[in-house]
């Protein structure tokens, strides 16, 4: 007689599948908006930073202080070697982040080999993943967002989709999030064949 083998449960079941959302322009300003009410300086310079670098969160949480600044200054622009492709890539630190980080370095009195975002236990000297992850729950639960329909992913997504869908500029966006190849880009931002007819009905020849 044969023993019917016990069904196991899909990891994925009851959770959506598939890329992350990016949040739109006004999303990002009730985060910002909400963060600063708080005076929430860390949460906030953690927002900025993850908005304008464009990172994958392995990367993001191990800035150091040198990565991102000279002397008393914020710079302008900073470069780092990704983990995943060991290429370097480089983003833009707007003035908005530059002001978010300053008070974060003031306020922690951080120095140039720290990293910016401290481990919340004894185990990691920087966040990790899982914290930032229930950090960015936290920012989208806070504007009446789902959370399993935003996560980590989205903070990289975002300025990326943005840049895209006001400059329909994909190299651009390729060389802002460190791909190797145009393709990648393609499917990251979920390029669709109403974005390429758009495109190309702008063109005459």
């Amino acid at each position: 007689m044969k023993t019917q083998k016990a069904t196991k449960t899909a990891w994925n079941k009851n959770k959506l599948i598939g890329q992350k959302l990016p949040l739109k322009p006004e999303q990002i300003w009730s985060i910002r908006v909400r963060l600063e009410m708080e005076n929430n300086i860390r949460d906030l310079a953690l927002f900025n930073i993850a908005l304008d670098s464009k990172l994958r969160a392995c990367d993001l949480l191990k800035l150091t202080v040198r990565d991102i600044s000279r002397g008393d200054g914020i710079l302008p622009w900073a470069q780092v070697v990704q983990q995943k492709t060991k290429r370097p890539v480089q983003f833009e630190i707007t003035n908005k982040t530059k002001l978010s980080l300053q008070s974060l370095l003031n306020n922690e009195k951080l120095t140039c080999n720290d990293y910016l975002f401290k481990g919340q236990s004894l185990r990691t000297e920087h966040l990790s993943t899982r914290q930032y992850a229930l950090i960015v729950d936290d920012w989208v639960t806070s504007i009446g967002l789902d959370k399993s329909a935003y996560g980590t992913h989205s903070m990289r997504r975002t300025k990326a989709s943005i840049i895209y869908k006001q400059t329909k500029n994909l190299r651009a966006v390729q060389i802002l999030l460190g791909h190797t190849k145009l393709e990648s880009t393609v499917r990251y931002l979920g390029v669709e064949v109403d974005d390429a007819l758009e495109i190309s009905e702008h063109i005459e020849i």
